[in-house]
């Protein structure tokens, strides 16, 4: 995503216009983002909201040798995981426990992937539980440990490696159904 220096220039100096054309031009990024952590539309456009006023806020601090894109998505990030953690602030989990008692399973999506597309999978993913939803995308698709996961969503990393080995088996019965349905329409 390339972005005209001048929009940015105009956008700190609180031009509407540029911080419209902006908007306009970050939304599918922002969006696609949004859209892996939450599982409808409006709360992934209330969670795009936030991240694009932020990113506005803090434009004076964005540095130009460092992608922009790369820069808005951290935001994003951030600012989703900011509203899990007010959301959550005051729930306690039962899964804390179970720290540490359940190894990470690996799985081969090789097979999977030949049989169903994409949109297939996210929507999968969606289904998840949020905190496992969120851990399986911080996880498998932004490429944070557990470590920085759990300080994130202010679990322990064993509860971190807990929601990803049980999103891994979610996945995996939901995509063993999915070929299982293929397979018999196919017969």
């Amino acid at each position: 995503m390339e972005v005209n220096k001048n929009i940015l220039k105009k956008c700190r100096n609180n031009d509407r216009r540029a911080q419209f054309e902006l908007y306009e031009l970050v939304y599918p990024t922002l969006m696609s983002v949004c859209l892996r952590y939450e599982k409808n539309k409006e709360s992934a456009e209330e969670l795009l909201n936030l991240a694009f006023y932020k990113i506005l806020t803090k434009l004076d601090k964005y540095a130009p040798h460092v992608p922009f894109e790369a820069w808005i998505r951290r935001i994003t990030i951030n600012t989703i995981i900011d509203e899990f953690r007010k959301k959550n602030r005051d729930k306690h989990t039962f899964l804390e426990k179970l720290e540490g008692s359940v190894p990470v399973a690996d799985m081969n999506y090789n097979e999977a992937d030949q049989k169903f597309d994409a949109a297939e999978l996210e929507e999968m993913i969606r289904q998840l539980p949020e905190t496992s939803q969120k851990v399986f995308n911080l996880y498998i698709i932004d490429g944070y440990n557990h470590k920085e996961i759990g300080e994130m969503l202010g679990i322990s990393e064993g509860t971190s490696k807990w929601h990803l080995s049980t999103s891994r088996k979610t996945l995996k019965k939901a995509i063993r159904a999915l070929m299982n349905k293929v397979a018999s329409f196919l017969l």
